[in-house]
């Protein structure tokens, strides 16, 4: 106890106004997305879900065409791209409205990082402990809250009412209006889509489109290696979180944010890394199924089309606010 009060009173002491701290998180949120997803593309499990199983990804691979393995290959790039998004809005939400003292930002970050550490939780459900998940959360959550209180709002600043008003109050038919309402409306989506896969990750962890992916029925899988539902359970529950994460920062930082260049190109890099990933892992492993697919095509229509109309827009407007 002693030693980790220390360490938080180095990182007090050496946090100035805690954004360096804030971007050190955002970039290990980009960096683990990134790892995630090449992990994932490789078709690789790393050495403890390998112990926790049994057995390695090759052997999981030459059973049932190795469409399970594909089948966790989908979820684990997907949420790769989801915590990479994460990252991103969380840097251009530190270095670009918290610098400029707008308090939106930081009720944002702590609203969004809640979300996000809280449903690491929700991971437990199947009673699987990713200790590398665990250890790597353990050890951003201090330097992600101590940035925070660092940053925190001073008595000047507006309370969290701040998130509820909007920064631009332009005609919603002109262009940059539908944009705009495009890019709400996918964040809300975003939300709702992350709270399902989080509940269906905690509960029947399947749908049906699943199980025909892979061929297989819930009782073939528990016969098959007891402890896999388990480990599949907890990566849809984590990619569930991050993508309703996502969501909450997303929605937020369009709703709030000053429109400008850097908020235009911030929204377009998250688009790839999160839709990319997320609609992207479905033909690579060929899990082609039109329902299951169609939120996250249509989300990414709407993502797309709402970047399009704006960006005249943002591009001409505010050009200052990076």
């Amino acid at each position: 106890m002693n030693v980790a009060f220390s360490i938080a009173r180095i990182f007090t002491v050496f946090a100035g106004d805690g954004r360096w701290l804030l971007r050190m998180s955002a970039a290990c949120l980009l960096g683990g997305g990134l790892f995630v997803l090449l992990l994932g593309a490789s078709g690789r499990f790393l050495p403890h879900d390998e112990a926790f199983l049994g057995m390695t990804a090759r052997e999981l691979c030459a059973l049932h065409g190795c469409r399970i393995v594909h089948f966790m290959i989908h979820d684990r790039v997907s949420f790769g791209g989801a915590l990479a998004a994460v990252g991103l809005l969380y840097w251009w939400l530190t270095d670009s409205p918290l610098r400029r003292g707008q308090a939106w930002a930081w009720w944002l970050l702590a609203l969004s990082g809640g979300v996000g550490f809280t449903s690491f939780f929700a991971y437990l459900g199947y009673g699987y402990l990713d200790t590398w998940h665990g250890f790597a959360t353990l050890g951003l959550l201090p330097c992600f809250a101590i940035g925070l209180m660092q940053a925190r709002p001073t008595p000047t600043w507006k309370g969290v009412s701040c998130l509820l008003q909007p920064s631009v109050r332009s005609s919603w038919k002109s262009a940059a209006g539908i944009g705009r309402a495009f890019l709400l409306g996918t964040a809300v989506g975003l939300v709702g889509g992350g709270m399902t896969i989080l509940i269906v990750g905690m509960t029947c962890v399947f749908v049906p489109q699943d199980l025909a992916f892979m061929g297989v029925s819930v009782e073939e899988l528990h016969a098959l290696n007891p402890r896999l539902v388990p480990l599949i359970a907890h990566d849809r529950a984590g990619f569930g979180g991050a993508v309703c994460c996502v969501g909450v920062a997303l929605c937020f930082a369009v709703w709030c944010g000053t429109p400008s260049r850097g908020l235009w190109w911030t929204l377009l890099l998250v688009g790839i890394a999160g839709f990319g990933a997320g609609v992207g892992a479905h033909p690579a492993v060929g899990y082609d199924d039109p329902m299951h697919l169609a939120p996250a095509v249509l989300g990414a229509i709407t993502y797309s089309a709402g970047l399009i109309l704006s960006n005249r827009g943002m591009m001409k407007d505010n050009d200052h606010a990076r």
